[in-house]
């Protein structure tokens, strides 16, 4: 007789490479998933993993099974997540992982009224700026600045917004200083840098026709802290180079201005990335589609 159970429990292990990560995901014992694995073995008479102590790897059959199973899980969870979603209200954990600057500047009221729109959804936020495996973490969804296409391709990605570096400097720097007319001009004034390591510093400019500028500069001040150079340039210590998203408050109240409009000093997008399988939980799609309706102000 057939155990989907076997099915479900068999998937989760092969997408976290192995049962330990997989008993984490699950909060289950990890003898409870080595009991169903070798029962469906057992069932199949084919074994489908090759486990040690130190070792994991999935058979030939194992891959074949796999593919099969996994379209079967996915079948079962788009059809629960239909009901769900019309019979339910949105409950449940969603596990979101986000960087230190994405938490604190933008995410922070897109959660809280997504927590308010729906009060038996809980939220579970990893800030963290080191790469995370997803399906080994147990993440729902995580959200990611890169340039570049990211590595993880079997990931579903969502473009969230572009976010391009820009050069800002406070009003009280640009009175006794004033705004530099090209990139050049820039040789002429202090800055500040985002990295503490080198002590020096490189601005990699581009303009809108492409033209391409690279302009060295002896900071006044390094720092790993965004909030800091934020602070810097507002009070006058020099320009610095930041995400655009990153300064929209302060721009919008006046307190730094964007300088060389016509030039950037780098490119970059905002990703949602979710596993790449059908059957999402209702309350994980409905997170990832409005963060990416709420971002439309970026765009």
């Amino acid at each position: 007789m057939i155990d989907l159970n076997d099915y479900f429990y068999f998937v989760y292990v092969v997408e976290h490479r192995g049962f330990a990560p997989a008993a984490r995901a699950l909060d289950i014992p990890k003898s409870r998933l080595s009991r169903h694995i070798q029962q469906l073995e057992e069932r199949l008479g084919a074994r489908l993993l090759q486990r040690t102590s130190r070792r994991f790897a999935i058979t030939d059959v194992g891959q074949t099974f796999f593919r099969h199973a996994r379209a079967m899980v996915d079948e079962m969870e788009a059809a629960e997540a239909t009901v769900n979603r019309q019979t339910t209200t949105l409950a449940g954990p969603v596990r979101v992982s986000c960087s230190v600057a994405m938490a604190q500047w933008v995410l922070q009221d897109m959660f809280l009224d997504f927590l308010k729109l729906h009060p038996k959804v809980s939220l579970i936020e990893q800030v963290t700026n080191q790469h995370v495996d997803l399906l080994e973490s147990g993440i729902d969804l995580a959200i990611r600045a890169h340039t570049g296409p990211l590595p993880d391709s079997n990931l579903i990605q969502r473009q969230l917004m572009p976010a391009p570096w820009h050069l800002y400097a406070g009003y009280r720097y640009l009175q006794e200083f004033g705004s530099p007319e090209s990139p050049q001009s820039l040789h002429e004034h202090s800055g500040l840098k985002l990295g503490w390591k080198p002590a020096s510093g490189q601005w990699q400019l581009r303009n809108t026709q492409g033209v391409k500028a690279s302009i060295p500069f002896q900071p006044r001040l390094c720092s790993d802290d965004i909030e800091t150079l934020k602070r810097a340039a507002i009070d006058g210590h020099g320009i610095v180079a930041l995400p655009a998203y990153l300064c929209r408050p302060e721009v919008e109240r006046g307190e730094l201005i964007r300088l060389l409009p016509d030039w950037t000093a780098g490119d970059a997008e905002v990703s949602l990335l979710l596993p790449s399988r059908r059957g999402l939980m209702p309350a994980v799609s409905a997170l990832a589609d409005y963060l990416v309706e709420a971002c439309a102000i970026y765009r």
